[in-house]
């Protein structure tokens, strides 16, 4: 049986805000075109989409003894993933994004994360022991987990999102992983970071440009561009990078080359940009064929 992938830190409950234009910083009343509350957050996106993709999955988060944690816990084990819950005394990480029609975002973090002064690592240390890989996200309570898959020579995946080269909260997360993703939209010289990384020994950076596609340079010196999949009309842009993610993932996990793994990856974002959740509802591994298909 296939070993699940172990995904670590992100779940929040959000309500999403779809605006016409993003507010201008005057007194205003502002009436959305829609808004409704979705799961959020880059863990259970991840972990969404790949459970889409037919893999297995355990994903460790934080939830708050509140409603909204309810609500996520329940959402997510409905998937048939396993889910690891870390209870904190501080309520569930809740999130307001204003969206525009272009995927423009504004995040208001109303509830911020939970930074618990104590963390049970015990069922991830187990987890670590039989997953292929593990998907360490850049929040604070997961740090610790860095060191654990260091010390079981479990290969760390991490995605470094908007990184813009110097913030120093990323710094660790950069140190431990063996394969980075990240975002080109605070990086212009992305290519000089991904090089700096490979010089490091990384064995793969990606870097994603919304919807000019995505850049890969392997260890191998090979720099592979991808462009995105244009789709009819773009529904919500939330979950788009993690959803990117996770079709290359499971590429890589298939034995794929990096140049499929790469169309999968657009494909999959291109699925998840065209609906209110973090994945496509009829994501599964036939429809990324699909899409990859149309466009040959």
């Amino acid at each position: 049986m296939q070993e699940a992938i172990l995904i670590i830190g992100g779940a929040s409950l959000d309500t999403i805000v779809q605006l016409d234009d993003l507010p201008q910083p005057v007194p205003q009343t502002i009436w959305p075109r829609r808004s409704y509350r979705a799961l959020g957050s880059t863990g259970a996106g991840k972990a969404l989409n790949l459970v889409g993709l037919e893999q297995r999955v355990t994903l460790h988060t934080l939830l708050g003894r509140d409603e909204a944690g309810r609500t996520i816990q329940d959402a997510l084990e409905a998937t048939g993933l396993t889910l690891l819950v870390e209870e904190t005394d501080a309520p569930t990480e809740q999130h307001v994004n204003l969206m525009d029609p272009h995927g423009r975002r504004i995040s208001l973090f109303v509830q911020p994360p939970a930074a618990p002064d104590r963390v049970d690592w015990a069922a991830v240390r187990a987890a670590m022991t039989r997953c292929p890989l593990v998907v360490v996200n850049i929040l604070d309570y997961a740090r610790p987990a860095l060191e654990l898959a260091r010390n079981s020579g479990t290969p760390i995946w991490t995605d470094l999102h908007d990184y813009d080269g110097r913030n120093p909260h990323h710094r660790t997360f950069i140190d431990a992983a063996d394969v980075i993703f990240l975002s080109s939209d605070n990086l212009p010289d992305y290519r000089a970071f991904m090089r700096a990384q490979m010089d490091q020994g990384k064995s793969m950076v990606v870097c994603t440009h919304g919807s000019q596609g995505a850049t890969l340079l392997d260890r191998d010196g090979r720099w592979l561009e991808q462009p995105a999949f244009a789709v009819p009309q773009v529904v919500d842009t939330n979950g788009a990078g993690d959803a990117f993610f996770s079709g290359f993932l499971y590429g890589h996990l298939r034995g794929d080359s990096p140049a499929r793994c790469l169309q999968l990856a657009a494909a999959c974002g291109a699925l998840a940009v065209q609906s209110t959740g973090l994945a496509r509802e009829t994501l599964s591994p036939a429809t990324l064929d699909a899409v990859i298909a149309g466009y040959r």
